[in-house]
């Protein structure tokens, strides 16, 4: 079975985010002062070809765990589908 995965990356709460703070900042500029606390992630689909949704959940998990999140600074989470 082929299953895609949504993986949303972002970065710990505890961490700054520069990025998300410059965004926040921007936002009075555009006259949006009711938007703060902006975060920036990354946002990764994938396709996995595995016997059951659990195995594709595991292999996902490994994919994040050793190459697509750095889990020192950052956090994810995933929704599994069938294709």
């Amino acid at each position: 079975m082929k299953f895609k995965a949504d993986i949303d990356i972002m970065p710990l709460e505890a961490l700054l985010d520069p990025q998300g703070k410059a965004v926040s900042k921007s936002m009075g500029n555009l006259g949006l002062d009711e938007i703060s606390n902006v975060r920036i992630g990354k946002h990764i689909t994938l396709q996995v070809e595995a016997g059951s949704e659990a195995e594709a959940s595991q292999k996902v998990s490994q994919a994040c765990d050793k190459l697509l999140c750095n889990k020192i600074m950052e956090s994810y989470k995933f929704e599994l589908s069938e294709v």
